[in-house]
């Protein structure tokens, strides 16, 4: 990607006229980026459409390989913070999910600050800022005693067998007492991102039998449908392996000098499970850039999806699912996004962004970027535009909506914010 001259302000139009129209670079699939007014507040703002990134930018590092529920890809954050942060500013998202934000600055060396209330998230991010020796890992994974009388409090036969379900559980036990010690190290965070990763999925690279793909947890009563209409049986799964092979596969991009930036990262890194309404221990203007994605109103049922992987990791999934909010209504949403905002722009400096990526829901019906937009405005930003990344993208195809052919989230609509004083 070419290096931008940066201003002390930012024109988001000006960037898109002489960036992104410059056929010269040939960074796009399209030619043409689609312009649409939209008014507010007696002020004209701007969406584009066009596919700004992913197919034309570099694979993304393989180390962001780690399946989580309604996750942006990292070439979204990659694109915002090579253009609107340098070395060493802070980059925060206070939905951090499985980390994509996070990891992505990390390897390009900017400071980073995360929160989910969820605390799955920090499980599956931190871990990755660390990465372990690969013959360490595997001496660790072969340490772990398998206890052959151990024996599962919930029934799980539906998803394992019986002896992958005592490795399970042996590892499950080993990660528990080194953590209630206060011994629990950077290898083991690591084997423990991994084994939740690995729980369930629909493929030999996972634990389990064949079942739903591996960023959902289906419910025992449905796996044991499955298995009856798939006439299949829980197969031995050698845990171990599959946790080593998962690190040589998550690593793989990973050389010496992307693996001495994250760890670098990770001494001053702060990772924080808080409502976003409430991260009184951010201090005032410090972040340079903050790139999330908030739940889309109630599409995730964070009980259904995530009730295995809070067992294994030992978290109560009841008590979780009380903290986290799922709107069903809009307006109830825009009331906990604009608490966020509060935050969001008390956190940011004076010169620094947010970049709001809302997806696609109820068939495009309801437009949240509008809703952003305003609630940003009002929290005191200014709005420099709503950026639509549509990689299916044509002319004819309802383009507002930008559907693509399925329902669901499926476009991402990124309402860029600019916090001038």
């Amino acid at each position: 990607m070419p290096t931008l001259t940066k201003t002390d302000k930012f024109n988001l139009n000006d960037y898109l006229t002489n960036f992104i129209f410059n056929s010269e670079l040939n960074l796009f699939n399209t030619t043409t980026t689609l312009i649409e007014d939209i008014e507010y507040d007696g002020k004209i703002f701007k969406k584009y459409l066009n596919e700004f990134w992913t197919s034309k930018q570099r694979q993304a590092n393989s180390i962001h390989e780690v399946s989580y529920r309604a996750c942006f890809k990292p070439q979204l954050p990659l694109f915002l913070i090579n253009l609107l942060t340098k070395e060493n500013d802070v980059v925060y998202d206070p939905f951090c999910g499985r980390g994509t934000t996070v990891i992505e600055a990390a390897l390009m060396r900017r400071n980073i600050i995360a929160n989910d209330i969820n605390p799955l998230s920090q499980i599956i991010s931190q871990a990755r800022l660390n990465i372990p020796d690969l013959k360490k890992l595997n001496d660790r994974l072969k340490s772990i005693p398998i206890i052959n009388k151990i024996k599962s409090d919930i029934d799980l036969t539906m998803f394992y067998h019986c002896d992958t379900l005592k490795e399970i559980l042996s590892i499950k036990k080993y990660l528990s007492d080194k953590k209630h010690n206060n011994s629990e190290d950077e290898i083991d965070k690591w084997i423990r991102m991994v084994a939740t990763n690995r729980l369930t999925g629909h493929s030999k690279g996972f634990f389990s039998v064949y079942t739903l793909p591996p960023n959902q947890a289906i419910s025992a009563e449905s796996q044991i449908k499955i298995n009856k209409s798939k006439n299949q049986t829980p197969e031995y799964r050698n845990t171990k392996e599959i946790i080593f092979k998962k690190s040589v596969d998550l690593t793989k991009d990973i050389n010496d000098s992307l693996k001495k930036n994250l760890n670098d990262v990770s001494r001053n890194a702060i990772f924080l499970n808080k409502d976003s309404r409430h991260t009184d221990e951010i201090i005032n203007n410090i972040v340079q850039l903050t790139v999330t994605s908030p739940p889309f109103l109630d599409i995730v049922q964070y009980h259904d999806d995530n009730w295995l992987r809070c067992w294994f990791n030992d978290i109560d999934v009841d008590e979780i699912s009380k903290k986290i909010t799922m709107a069903k209504k809009i307006e109830d949403w825009c009331e906990i996004m604009t608490g966020v905002f509060k935050q969001l722009y008390r956190i940011t400096k004076h010169g620094g962004w947010v970049a709001f990526e809302v997806g696609e829901v109820r068939k495009g019906k309801i437009k949240l970027d509008e809703h952003i937009l305003r609630i940003g405005i009002k929290s005191g930003f200014e709005c420099k535009g709503i950026m639509i990344n549509s990689q299916s993208f044509t002319k004819t195809a309802n383009i507002w909506g930008v559907k693509n052919n399925q329902d669901g989230t499926n476009s991402n609509r990124i309402v860029i914010f600019y916090k001038e004083h």
